[in-house]
């Protein structure tokens, strides 16, 4: 159960974030508000990563946005989830990283993305997802490898 809890905690980060970016929770300045539009979030992309040359900035920006609705979506459903939890634990790490070196480790520990991070690596550790699309289809993978075929019952007749 604790599972699922996680896969929905994470992909609720992910796609609060997303839609931050785009505005769908106020205007850049709104209370609780971290940018409201996207063009902020590529700024904080770039104080977050002061190694990254000014052009890469903005792909960068995309590329985390994209990631994070991907896994939120594999997340959600239970597709790929072992994958999707390492994947979540690496850019969540990374992200903490990026945290520490450009606006200080009290924001990242503010931002509880260490923990976020080891969160999504535990379930990522974890041998069964229930309730997702990966447990489904292990079962329909398990009752067809049980159910004798066809020929096989054709033979037994004999």
């Amino acid at each position: 159960m604790w599972t699922i809890y996680l896969r929905l905690a994470l992909a609720a980060g992910f796609l609060t974030a997303v839609t931050d970016r785009f505005g769908l929770w106020g205007a850049p300045g709104t209370a609780n508000v971290a940018w409201g539009e996207f063009h902020q979030f590529a700024a904080y992309t770039g104080q977050l990563n002061p190694w990254a040359p000014t052009a890469l900035i903005a792909p960068l920006a995309w590329f985390v946005t994209g990631a994070e609705i991907i896994l939120s979506a594999a997340l959600i459903a239970g597709v790929g989830t072992r994958q999707a939890a390492l994947a979540s634990g690496v850019l969540l790490g990374l992200f903490a990283l990026g945290m520490t070196v450009g606006t200080g480790l009290k924001s990242a520990l503010n931002a509880s993305v260490f923990a976020a991070s080891a969160g999504a690596l535990a379930l990522a550790m974890t041998g069964s997802y229930r309730w997702s699309i990966d447990a489904w289809l292990a079962s329909t993978v398990r009752q067809s490898a049980a159910a004798p075929s066809a020929e096989q019952s054709d033979q037994r007749s004999d």
